[in-house]
């Protein structure tokens, strides 16, 4: 993972701390899903203002995070690239506090940013299916997530 994302992550995670109050535990599943959504934007190796901007529409319309937070971990995932990546951290807090449902839809929004900008590369693509994996998001489920967001993309035709 990006040390400097990983770092963040440490320090304002605190993973390895007690267990976490409902609003502590709040706040770590958003930065874990604010990062999970980064790397969908990063993957295809483009800087796309429309992904970032769905990123924002998904963190705001789901956890309602204030800008000066969405902007710290978006300064933090443009940083540095990733030459190996690690998700346990990230996608083992989702599953513990997340229903399938709740998780669909976070597959869901990861569809959003990989479409907003007309395309979804190969490599979004293969991220979304590694994270549905991780997320044990049903295959029907993760399918039925892309097909709801192109149709949407291509005006609902």
């Amino acid at each position: 993972m990006l040390m400097s994302i990983k770092r963040y992550f440490q320090e304002h995670l605190r993973l390895d701390a007690a267990p976490p109050g409902p609003e502590e535990r709040e706040h770590r599943l958003q930065l874990a899903t604010t990062a999970l959504l980064l790397e969908m934007a990063r993957v295809d190796m483009t800087d796309q203002q429309v992904e970032e901007e769905a990123i924002i529409r998904a963190v705001r319309e789901r956890f309602e995070l204030p800008d000066e937070e969405i902007g710290e971990v978006l300064d933090l995932a443009r940083e540095e690239a990733a030459s190996s990546t690690d998700y346990y951290e990230f996608t083992s807090l989702i599953n513990k506090a997340y229903t399938v449902e709740q998780r669909t839809d976070l597959v869901e929004h990861m569809w959003q940013v990989a479409a907003a900008d007309g395309r979804i590369d190969m490599y979004q693509e293969a991220l979304v299916r590694k994270l549905a994996d991780l997320l044990y998001v049903p295959h029907r489920e993760f399918i039925a997530a892309k097909r709801r967001v192109l149709r949407g993309v291509s005006g609902g035709s």
